[in-house]
Formats: C-alpha cells, sequence, structure tokens
C-alpha cells in the first residue's frame, strides 16, 4: 500500500502534462478541505448545487477595468460641470486625505448623447456599447471606502479592502458548484495581473478548488495543458491506476472525504485536456462572428478574444468568468492626461458591445448576468484649472450590469450636479455583490463559511439588493 508521501511521488512523476502540474496545488489543500469535512459539507466540493431560490441567471461575465475610469466622461452626464467649467469649489477630499481643498472643477473631456430608445446619456468614448446600452442598466451612484487602487480592487472582487479574502467568483463556485466538470467552475481572462494581483481571483479560506483558473491570452492560454505522453491512454492507465489505490486508501479510512474532493479536482484537471483546447480554439467560429468582435482567426490576444472566448465558455458551463483589458501599468489611471481614456475605451468598446449582441442573438444574455466595474471613479474638479488629468474618487462613480435579470435601458441612482457626490440611489460594492449573489439564486446573507470560529460572506455584514434594476 502506498503512503501518503510515496502517493504525491507517483503524481508528481505522472505524464499528465497540466493535470499533474495542478494537482500540486490541489494536494496543498488538505486543511481546508478538511475543514469542510468537518463541518459536514458534501463530498465533492465542486458538485452542482441548487441555490436558495430560483435564479434569474446562470452564470456571470465580470468585466473589470482596471486604474479607475472617469464616471463624468463615461457614463454620469453632467450638463452643470459642463457649465461650471473652471468654477472653484471646496473639496472635503484630496490624494485620500480629509480636509478642505480649494479645487477648479473641469468639465468632461468627452461629448455625450443620448442613445437607444431609452435615451440613456453615453460618451462619445463608447458609441458601440451606445448602440446596445438599451440591454444595460448603468449604476451612476456607486461608492466604496478605499480610494487607493490594491484596497479599492480588492473590495470590489472580494467585498474587504483591509484584509485578503475569497474573491466573488470562489464564493458562487463554492455556493453553486460547477456544471462541467471538464472545464474550471472560475477562470480569469488577463493579460495582466490588476492592483492586489492574484488575490483578485483568490479562494482563501474557501477550498482551494474554487479558486480562479488564470488564462493569459497568446498563443497558449493555459501553459502545460498538453499530456507529455503521445499515448492518451497511458496517462488513462495512471489515473485509474491512482483511482484503485485510493480508493484502498478509503475503504481503510472511511472518513477520509478530504482526499475525495482532491481525487475528483485530479479529474477536472485531467478533462481540461480533452475539453479546453476546443473552448479556445476559434477555427469554428463564422467570419461574421470574428469581424463582430473585431478579431481574425490568427488573433489570439486583445479585448476582443477574451471577450469571444469567454461567450465560447459560459456556452461550456463555466460559472463565473472575469475579463480584465489592462494591468497595473499602462491602465485607466489618468493623473497626466485623461487621453489615455480614449485608446483604452476603443480597445474594450466594440468587444464589450459584441458580447452583449452575440450573447443576445443566441438566447444567452437572458441567463447571462454581465457586470462592468472599475476600482473607482475620478475627481470632476482639479487643483489645477487647465490640468488635463483627473485623480482617484471613491466617493462616486459608474458601473452598469446587463442581462441575467436586470432591467436594460434604465439608469439608477443620481450623482450630485457635479458629480461628487451620490445623490439618490447609492450603491456600495456589497450591495453590487449582493445583487450579483441574488440573481444567481444566492442569499449573501446564506452563503456563509466557517473559518477561525467566525462565519464569513461576501459582503461583510452589509449589502442590500439593488432591487428597482431587477427585471
Amino acid at each position: 500500500m502506498f503512503s501518503p508521501s510515496s502517493r504525491r511521488q507517483f503524481l508528481q512523476r505522472a505524464s499528465g502534462g497540466f493535470g499533474a502540474i495542478a494537482l500540486a496545488g490541489l494536494l496543498a489543500d488538505t486543511q481546508a478541505a478538511e475543514v469542510r469535512q468537518a463541518a459536514g459539507s458534501p463530498t465533492d466540493p465542486l458538485a452542482p448545487r441548487p441555490g436558495h431560490f430560483p435564479a434569474k441567471a446562470d452564470r456571470v461575465i465580470f468585466l473589470f477595468s482596471t486604474g479607475g475610469v472617469s464616471h463624468v466622461d463615461t457614463f454620469d452626464y453632467k450638463p452643470r460641470l459642463v457649465a461650471d467649467h473652471g468654477k472653484k469649489i471646496s473639496a472635503t477630499r484630496w490624494l485620500n486625505k480629509p480636509g478642505k481643498f480649494e479645487r477648479f472643477l473641469i468639465r468632461p473631456h468627452w461629448k455625450f448623447q443620448p442613445y437607444g430608445q431609452s435615451g440613456t446619456p453615453v460618451s462619445e468614448l463608447f458609441p458601440h456599447l451606445g448602440g446596445v446600452i438599451d440591454d444595460v442598466a448603468v449604476l451612476n451612484a456607486m461608492y466604496c471606502e478605499s480610494d487607493g487602487h490594491d484596497k479599492a480592487t480588492l473590495a470590489a472582487h472580494t467585498g474587504s479592502a483591509q484584509f485578503a479574502r475569497p474573491s466573488a467568483g470562489a464564493w458562487v463556485s463554492y455556493g453553486l458548484g460547477t456544471v462541467n466538470r471538464n472545464l474550471p467552475s472560475f477562470m480569469v481572462l488577463a493579460p495582466h495581473a490588476p492592483y492586489a494581483a492574484g488575490q483578485t481571483w483568490g479562494s482563501d479560506f474557501l477550498p482551494a478548488c474554487h479558486q480562479g483558473t488564470h488564462v493569459i491570452p497568446g498563443a497558449e492560454p493555459l501553459p502545460n495543458l498538453r499530456p507529455r505522453t503521445p499515448q492518451p491512454g497511458l496517462q488513462r492507465m495512471e489515473l485509474d491506476l491512482l483511482a484503485r489505490l485510493n480508493q484502498d486508501h478509503l475503504r481503510q479510512h472511511p472518513a477520509d472525504q478530504a482526499l475525495d474532493a482532491r481525487i475528483r479536482s485530479f479529474e477536472t484537471a485531467f478533462g481540461m485536456q480533452r475539453e479546453a483546447p476546443e473552448a479556445f480554439d476559434l477555427s469554428q467560429e463564422t467570419e461574421e462572428t470574428l469581424n463582430l468582435y473585431g478579431i481574425n482567426r490568427k488573433t489570439t490576444t486583445g479585448f476582443g478574444w477574451q471577450c469571444l472566448v469567454a461567450r465560447r465558455l459560459a456556452e461550456r458551463g463555466v460559472r463565473f468568468l472575469e475579463l480584465i483589458d489592462v494591468g497595473s501599468s499602462n491602465n485607466w489611471d489618468s493623473h497626466g492626461n485623461m487621453a489615455d481614456h480614449a485608446r483604452l475605451a476603443k480597445a474594450i468598446d466594440l468587444p464589450i458591445a459584441a458580447l452583449l449582441t452575440d450573447l443576445k442573438r443566441r438566447g444567452m444574455l437572458e441567463r447571462t448576468l454581465v457586470v462592468w466595474t472599475t476600482e473607482f471613479g475620478r475627481t470632476p474638479f482639479h487643483q489645477q484649472a487647465d490640468h488635463a488629468g483627473r485623480e482617484h474618487h471613491n466617493l462616486c462613480f459608474s458601473s452598469w450590469m446587463a442581462g441575467g435579470g436586470v432591467k436594460g435601458g434604465v439608469v439608477h441612482g443620481m450623482s450630485d450636479e457635479h458629480g461628487i457626490f451620490p445623490a439618490d440611489g447609492k450603491v456600495h460594492t456589497h450591495d453590487l455583490h449582493a445583487t450579483i449573489l441574488h440573481l444567481l439564486g444566492i442569499d449573501h446573507e446564506r452563503l456563509t463559511y466557517r473559518h477561525a470560529g467566525r462565519d464569513y460572506r461576501l459582503t461583510d455584514v452589509a449589502g442590500e439588493v439593488v432591487r428597482p434594476i431587477l427585471a
């Protein structure tokens, strides 16, 4: 009989390509799995489970624009800000410091116009998104506690600005499991990590099988996916042998549910070798679809590629997909010059509109919740009247949601006349998370995990569902 250490050695030497490498991390999850076992949780941590009530959405595509997108230049039209350009105001916060600061109002750098039958104002930065705005619910009174990139990014993903916590995708995977055991339940398509790096898709104290699988756009988006042996039968024989050895172990230790959970996770890694390459293969897509996303058959990078692959992965049962446009540099953090926004918006405008269009025509948008957000907004004022940039502004910013039980063509919440503070219908990050979970059929107050003597949840001890935007 193999000892635990000898079983690990066997797995590490197995010719499993990505599967063998993935298992090294999965085997490190012993403690978390044993905690789950002690709490009486199901043996299989990825088994599909029903929510607390009927869901409006089956899956989430979470779009994150890194750096802090200016709300007053994108979705929050402020005519008074245009009229009062150059006038002095007294700001209560500046560069992460409270106080009284004399500042000059700065008008939007781009013009707005109404789009769709709803007449929702959108700036000329997003003309393609404006074309599908009737499917979108804009949230123009978002706010959060921190105006630091790391903390605000962490809060946008995990609900906590101060401590590492499981990301929203990990919570969804933990709560609902997966419907396709051959693909991860939570995947992140990102060319670079944002601020807070891998913590944004980490599982923290949840079992490691729920953490996001990072896909880096390129010729080989998932390294080591191909088996090391050209003989698939050999790898299958190794897995069968391993299964028999572990079953023998389980018969002697029937309470070791943690081991069984790890075996199932390894099988997922093996299944990815069969299914993931097909999911990333765009050769099956029509020319019309590729043109819709602004890409061609040779494209392996860019936000258009990310959006199309996300649609394909959603079709194949991935529960939570996050798309990050840029990393912790060369992003939307336009301190010096707001002209950066034009370049960045052009890269995502057409692909996002294509994603919404494609999902809708395939009958998927009704059950797919699409969310776009950023860590915070940017100041509608500056210390120099003619300055070309804007600073961090967490007191008010914009996000939006579409599909999956959300009303389209509505604007929820309103900032004050200059876009500085929420004036009505304010939405905290906890509220956004509570709404996402609600649409998936999850009560955010009941989705908890016992850790260090306390029941944790994504929304901490706060959060209200934004019911006015629900269809």
